[in-house]
C-alpha cells in the first residue's frame, strides 16, 4: 500500500480554542498508511532508502517493552524485504512471555534480543553495537525512536505541507527527531511547540543536536513545553484519561493515550491559558493511533 501523502488536515471545531478565538486542525499523519502511521513513515522512509543505497539486507534498532517503534520496523522489514533485529531495553524481560506488542514484532519476523539497563543505557558508545554486529553480522543501524539526521531530513516535509495552513503547529516528543525536522520545514513566521511525553529535560539539547546534524545548524522558531509527559514515558494519569475520553467523546477521533492525549492536553491548556492570540490557528499533528 502506497502511503498517503500530504496527510489530511483537518478542522475540528472545539469550544475550549473558539471561545479564545483561535481554530483547531488535526494534521492526521495516522492515516499515511495502516502499518507504518504517522512519523514512523516519516523517519523510517528515508533509513531505509539509505539501507538500501549501502546494500544493507538487515535493520537493527532499539526500543523499549512497548515500542511503537521497534513495531514499525518490524512491520517495514516484513513489507519491504528487510531483516529485522529490535534490541529491547530490560534483559529481566528475556525469560518472560511477550507481551503484545512485542509478540507483533516478533510475528512480523523480527528476531529480538534483550539488553540489561546499564548496557541498554551505554547502547550510543561503540562498544555496544560493535558486540551486536560480533553476534549478528552486518546491520543496519538505527537509533531508538529513529531520530537520526536522515530522519528529521524526512520529518522537513511533514513542516513544508503545514506551510501556509497554521501559525502554530505542535506535535508530541519522545526523542525529539520529529520537532527537528517540523520546525525546519515550516515558514519563518510559523513556531512548532513540543510536549515531550518523557521526563528529563533532555529533549532541548537533543533536538538542536539532531537540527545541526541534520541541518547543519538550529533552525526555525521551535520550543519546549515539558509540563504534560504525566510521570514520564508510558505513564498515564486518571485526568490524563478522562481528558482523552472527553475528546473522543466531543470530536469522535480515537486518542491514542501515550503521545497524542499528551499533545492534545498541552494544547488545550496552552488555548485556555490564553497562549495564542485571537486569530491564530494551531494545527495538532496527530501521530499515532490507540494499540
Amino acid at each position: 500500500m502506497e502511503p498517503r501523502l500530504p496527510s489530511p488536515l483537518q478542522p475540528v471545531e472545539d469550544e475550549r480554542f473558539a471561545r479564545r478565538g483561535v481554530g483547531l486542525l488535526l494534521k492526521r499523519d495516522d492515516l499515511i498508511h495502516p502499518e507504518l502511521p504517522g512519523n514512523k513513515w516519516r523517519k523510517l522512509a528515508p533509513n531505509l532508502r539509505a539501507a538500501a543505497e549501502q546494500g544493507h539486507t538487515t535493520l537493527l534498532t532499539f526500543g523499549g517493552a512497548y515500542s511503537n517503534h521497534l513495531r514499525a520496523t518490524a512491520a517495514a522489514g516484513r513489507l519491504l524485504g528487510f531483516s529485522t533485529i529490535g534490541v529491547v531495553r530490560g534483559g529481566e524481560l528475556a525469560d518472560r512471555p511477550l507481551n503484545p506488542s512485542l509478540a507483533r514484532c516478533a510475528a512480523d519476523g523480527m528476531r529480538l534480543t534483550f539488553l540489561d539497563r546499564d548496557t541498554y543505557r551505554r547502547k550510543a558508545e561503540p562498544e555496544v553495537p560493535a558486540a551486536l554486529r560480533e553476534r549478528f553480522g552486518d546491520f543496519f543501524l538505527i537509533p531508538e525512536g529513529g531520530s537520526n539526521a536522515l530522519a528529521a531530513r524526512g520529518c522537513a516535509e511533514l513542516g513544508r505541507e503545514l506551510r501556509g495552513a497554521a501559525d502554530t503547529v505542535a506535535v508530541a516528543c519522545g526523542t525529539g527527531g520529529t520537532l527537528a525536522g517540523l520546525a525546519a520545514g515550516l515558514a519563518p513566521e510559523q513556531t512548532a511547540v513540543g510536549f515531550p511525553v518523557v521526563k528529563g529535560g533532555f529533549l532541548d539539547k537533543e533536538t538542536e543536536r539532531l537540527q545541526r546534524a541534520a541541518f547543519g545548524m538550529r533552525t526555525g522558531h521551535w520550543r519546549l513545553d515539558d509540563r504534560f509527559h504525566c510521570g514520564g514515558y508510558a505513564r498515564t494519569t486518571p485526568e490524563l484519561h478522562a481528558f482523552a475520553e472527553d475528546f473522543e467523546d466531543r470530536h469522535g477521533l480515537p486518542v491514542e493515550r501515550l503521545y497524542v492525549a499528551k499533545l492534545l492536553l498541552g494544547l488545550t491548556t496552552l488555548a485556555e491559558e490564553g497562549a495564542f492570540p485571537p486569530g491564530t490557528t494551531v494545527a495538532a499533528v496527530v501521530t499515532g493511533t490507540p494499540s
